[in-house]
């Protein structure tokens, strides 16, 4: 593994001029967070050495490399999942080569449904937690002791002062920002209404596909991270509604360029 990330990392290497500050990933529907880069650099993930394919409808499948606010970023245009047939270690694969590259922070942005009825269809909820239902760990095995600790600490998983930027952020730009627990779950299936039930009573505001295992590689890695979502559709055990993919990335395009303002001001509020 260590000596496959070090490949990837060297060739990212020799395509850059300059170090990014700051990594991103972009979920379903999403894309449009990476069009605020200036001076991009576009690497499709098939010439990347050892990177999974994106199969995922709404998913372009490329690493981007640009600035934004001043900062220069480096971006997933697309993430991989578990339930198109790769394991935890390889879904969270490109998050390691992120922080080899010597990012410091990652900002993660997913599609999500609601599941606290006060939420609303295509609101952004800052993620202050998550519960990891996918029944997987990216850190199973043996330890990568160059990246972080056997056993990493997940009590502040999501950092409490980015999370006061971007609410603070949102609150001057006037742009609604819910925020809650994200339940991470395998897929593909969406969830029946007895699930959503089950969810919702142990606390979770959103359930998704991802996010969780990216996060806990990133906080095994000693990255900052923050992570919002857009509400795609809201999940009422008691009322539920058919929800298509088709419905869910026009859900997410129709809140992307909102999110792609806050998250470029809250990159230019991270100071150095």
């Amino acid at each position: 593994m260590i000596e496959k990330l070090k490949e990837s990392t060297r060739f990212l290497r020799s395509q850059l001029g300059k170090k990014p500050e700051i990594g991103m990933i972009t979920g379903t529907g999403l894309g449009s967070l990476t069009q605020g880069l200036s001076k991009p650099l576009r690497i499709p993930y098939e010439d990347i050495p050892n990177f999974p394919r994106s199969t995922t409808q709404g998913h372009a499948g490329e690493l981007v490399f640009g600035m934004i606010a001043g900062k220069t970023v480096v971006a997933m245009d697309g993430r991989f999942h578990m339930y198109e047939g790769y394991s935890a270690e390889e879904v969270t694969f490109p998050v390691r080569v992120l922080a080899m590259l010597g990012i410091q922070i990652l900002l993660i942005s997913s599609a999500a449904g609601g599941l606290n009825p006060q939420f609303d269809k295509g609101d952004l909820m800052i993620v202050s937690d998550h519960i990891n239902l996918t029944g997987a760990n990216p850190l199973i095995g043996p330890n990568l002791n160059e990246l972080g600790p056997r056993f990493p600490d997940m009590s502040k998983a999501y950092d409490s002062g980015l999370i006061l930027l971007g609410k603070k952020i949102a609150l001057d730009l006037k742009i609604p920002l819910r925020q809650g627990v994200y339940a991470g779950v395998l897929g593909p299936s969406l969830e029946t209404p007895a699930e959503t039930r089950f969810f919702r009573n142990i606390g979770a505001d959103a359930v998704g596909m991802s996010t969780v295992l990216e996060a806990i590689v990133a906080v095994h890695c000693g990255l900052r991270i923050m992570a919002i979502v857009v509400l795609t559709n809201i999940n009422l055990s008691d009322c539920m509604e058919k929800t298509t993919i088709e419905e869910v990335i026009a859900s997410a395009q129709q809140s992307g360029k909102t999110l792609s303002l806050l998250w470029e001001k809250i990159i230019g509020g991270i100071s150095a």
